[in-house]
């Protein structure tokens, strides 16, 4: 199995102390006329290379006003272009040294998993919108085309920049008005996994999907280049069974969990050879709910967050990486054995579709001969839940218009009983290419869980029936009873009983 992933070769240099004083002082924002002309970039199209690159380091000092503009980052020089799931990256031109973007929020018909639709609110025709992919030291100008009904506005979460470009309705600037574009304007002093949002009734527009990432590239990076660098967005939703739009006012029952606007089977899996080095970014722009999110087959190390890198000797070893509300986390490990290994919240109703907050419990109800009977009524009735939720792929049953059943997709053994946020790393050696889902994955002989042979039970003294296996004793099974105090109020020696290993007496 895996073996210790921290990288000695990522160790961190000591760096000089950096103020938000420094960094605006030392990002005077250049003027001067647009030109139409650019060329465009292929920052959006750029395989990811495989040569070595510097992982993320702290922020450099800040630069002295005046002095000469960084040229542009390039992806394939300069950075791997990230990979993203089930989204995309934005496309940019070159203007004087300046990378500029064209961000347009709109109406958007989104598909979570195939038969669930919403109409959401995203940007350039997506949800969530796409990922800003730039370089440490980049003079970047972002026009923004409002196509909603409503006034809108972007934050750059967690950017640092002037004041008047942060993009809060109201307190740093007029909304963007239907029919209007704005343009913002800043150089970037820092690098990481940042956001981007709608900071104009944020309730509405973020709950309806208006929400995006940011990746930051380090200008002068140490150690080695990720081979394959993922973003992931998590968000959550309220999608009424039949319904045409998310309920953006929901602040509890939110049914519909996802990554990248996705949720599970709709989710794409995160393919990568077997010794890749991987890193994976994850923000979480969830209206509620913090997202612990887990890892099979694996430990990583927690190397970032939105604030910035973490020093080498603050890092830790996770499996489950807990990303809370407005916040970024990144980990990073080598892939290093090969297999099919589930990536989820482990917050087990974040990992179901649709969920009915209000079902009963129908956990061991004896429903034989109910569904011939309501079915003279109902003729696609099915009564569920007496054994748990699991089966519903199989089944075929019937469900509401533009709903999903509450988990399930097969694979390629049976149902996997997971929905919402939930996929698949799917680590192969020799892999051909990054771009083809290798399939599922055949383990070597013996190494597959198999149901347990007559001979094999019999070697190793197992009753198939169960009455071989042993029996939680009875200290063990009863409540602990506090000791009663006589009638001077004194506590009587109280001897806990003794819990032995069934099969063993006391020494």
């Amino acid at each position: 199995m895996p073996t210790d992933n921290t990288r000695d070769d990522q160790a961190m240099k000591p760096q000089p102390t950096l103020t938000r004083r420094d960094v605006l002082s030392a990002s005077a924002l250049a003027g001067g006329a647009l030109l139409l002309a650019g060329r465009q970039s292929a920052s959006a199209a750029q395989p990811p290379t495989h040569a070595d690159h510097g992982a993320p380091s702290a922020p450099a000092p800040p630069r002295a006003k005046g002095s000469a503009h960084e040229a542009p980052g390039e992806p394939g020089k300069d950075y791997t272009p990230v990979v993203v799931p089930n989204g995309w990256t934005l496309p940019y031109t070159l203007v004087d040294g300046w990378k500029v973007f064209h961000m347009v929020a709109e109406e958007v018909e989104h598909e979570f998993a195939p038969n669930l639709k919403a109409t959401c609110w995203g940007y350039n025709g997506s949800v969530h919108g796409p990922v800003l992919e730039l370089v440490e030291g980049d003079r970047v100008r972002i026009f923004v085309t409002n196509r909603l009904s409503a006034l809108t506005t972007v934050h750059w979460h967690g950017v640092l920049l002037e004041s008047g470009m942060d993009g809060v309705g109201g307190l740093s600037q007029k909304a963007i008005a239907p029919g209007e574009t704005y343009m913002y304007e800043f150089t970037l002093r820092q690098h990481g996994t940042l956001m981007y949002h709608a900071h104009h009734d944020e309730m509405t527009q973020m709950g309806l999907g208006m929400t995006g990432m940011i990746v930051v590239h380090p200008r002068s990076p140490e150690g080695p280049r990720p081979d394959r660098d993922f973003v992931l967005m998590l968000h959550e939703w309220s999608i009424n069974v039949g319904a045409s739009r998310p309920d953006p006012n929901e602040m509890m029952e939110f049914n519909t969990l996802t990554m990248n606007a996705k949720c599970f089977p709709g989710t794409q899996p995160l393919i990568v050879k077997k010794g890749d080095r991987v890193r994976i970014r994850i923000g979480n722009l969830s209206a509620m709910n913090h997202h612990p999110i887990h890892l099979h087959g694996y430990f990583f190390t927690v190397t970032e967050t939105d604030g910035g890198v973490i020093p080498q000797a603050g890092r830790w070893p996770e499996t489950t990486v807990l990303v809370p509300v407005g916040s970024t986390r990144t980990v990073e490990f080598v892939a290093d054995y090969p297999g099919d290994w589930a990536m989820h919240c482990h917050m087990t109703h974040h990992v179901m579709n649709q969920m009915g907050h209000g079902v009963p419990n129908m956990i061991g109800v004896d429903a034989s001969g109910l569904d011939s009977k309501v079915r003279k009524l109902l003729p696609d009735y099915m009564t569920m839940g007496q054994h748990g939720m699991g089966g519903m792929t199989e089944m075929g049953m019937a469900v509401p218009p533009n709903s999903i059943p509450m988990v399930g997709g097969m694979g390629p053994y049976d149902e996997i009983t997971m929905g919402g946020m939930f996929t698949i790393l799917k680590v192969r050696d020799g892999l051909a290419n990054y771009d083809t889902d290798p399939g599922w994955y055949a383990p070597p002989e013996g190494t597959l869980s198999l149901p347990a042979t007559e001979e094999s039970l019999k070697r190793n003294k197992i009753a198939g029936d169960a009455s071989s296996a042993p029996r939680a004793p009875a200290a063990a099974v009863k409540s602990w009873e506090l000791a009663k105090p006589d009638s001077h109020g004194r506590a009587p020696e109280h001897q806990m009983p003794p819990v032995h290993g069934a099969g063993h007496s006391a020494p």
